[in-house]
């Protein structure tokens, strides 16, 4: 059996944090599911343009996913933590960078990593 490579190792990462949080945010359907996918087979691509950037695919892929949602569905992940006002959608910050946190721009505050929304959310927990 061949050992998986590195970039292997981080797309199979980032597709599983960020199916935490789609599952967490109860948005998993097998569509949903398949936009993660569509995401995958790009940022595969473009790590292997760019093999420095493999550290920061797990936060390309959910913004990915989140940008595909909201073309199709609407906004998500919505903020937890801002109880009052028009519902809005969590960001990643670093926009490009390792270490990806969903974060509410409008409380300046970070409400979860990326894997970890269910934490934040009361949904289910990532292990």
């Amino acid at each position: 059996m061949d050992p998986i490579s590195p970039l292997e190792q981080a797309l199979h990462a980032a597709r599983a944090l960020v199916l935490a949080d789609l599952i967490a945010g109860e948005v998993a359907d097998a569509d949903v599911v398949s936009l993660v996918e569509e995401s995958v087979v790009q940022r595969r691509w473009w790590v292997e343009q760019w093999p420095e950037g493999v550290e920061y695919v797990a936060g390309l892929i959910a913004q990915d996913v989140q940008d595909a949602l909201l073309e199709r569905y609407g906004r998500w992940p919505l903020c937890p933590v801002c109880r009052s006002g028009d519902p809005h959608a969590l960001d990643i910050e670093p926009e490009l960078g390792p270490d990806p946190h969903w974060v509410c721009l409008e409380a300046g505050v970070k409400v979860a990593a990326v894997g970890s929304l269910g934490r934040a959310t009361g949904g289910m927990p990532s292990s």
